[in-house]
């Protein structure tokens, strides 16, 4: 998550969890791909790779590229797979119900994937005169609401809605990869 947040900067919000997840999970993955290789060698590892690869593309699709980028034309919402990009004219409402919800003038929801969500409430200072801290959730509904709330009217950006190209030419690559270990193993 992008800790500036004046007006003119692209801030982009992201679930905590999910850059932590794909980190783990690649270190677990080169560590098994480094013993594949210690154990078998290199070509039994390049046989392995793309399984492992496999489970790595879908914790990268599921935990970390799911987020939400707003700056002073608008936002775009990345949901996994799906790409849904618009201007701030365009949206009629911000809610935060357990994910940011972005109601567009064309009738239809966004719900984000990976931006701001609900938390559960937090602990009561033990000190009862200190001020209780306002959710981070909250926080950040608040400011993307103040970002709509100051667009200028050149913010008439279509609603666009697309496919993560890149993702997807990687799982076919990774898939042609498991296609070829499969045919090579079963000779």
């Amino acid at each position: 998550m992008s800790a500036d947040s004046r007006p003119g900067v692209a801030r982009t919000f992201r679930a905590a969890s999910g850059p932590v997840t794909f980190v783990l999970c690649s270190l677990l993955a080169i560590f098994l791909l480094g013993d594949a290789v210690v154990r078998a060698g290199w070509g039994q590892m390049l046989l392995l790779a793309p399984w492992v690869l496999l489970a790595i593309w879908a914790v990268y699709e599921v935990a970390f590229v799911s987020a939400v980028r707003v700056d002073e034309s608008g936002a775009v919402v990345q949901n996994m797979l799906r790409r849904t990009s618009f201007g701030w004219s365009r949206v009629r409402d911000i809610d935060l119900r357990w994910q940011l919800v972005f109601s567009l003038d064309d009738g239809t929801d966004v719900t984000c994937y990976g931006g701001p969500a609900r938390a559960r409430p937090t602990r009561r200072p033990s000190d009862e005169d200190a001020e209780a801290k306002a959710p981070a959730g909250l926080r950040d509904l608040t400011e993307i609401r103040d970002r709509w709330q100051a667009a200028s009217g050149a913010t008439d950006a279509p609603i666009r809605r697309e496919w993560d190209v890149r993702a997807l030419l990687a799982l076919g690559v990774i898939v042609a990869w498991a296609i070829v270990s499969i045919a090579i193993t079963a000779n």
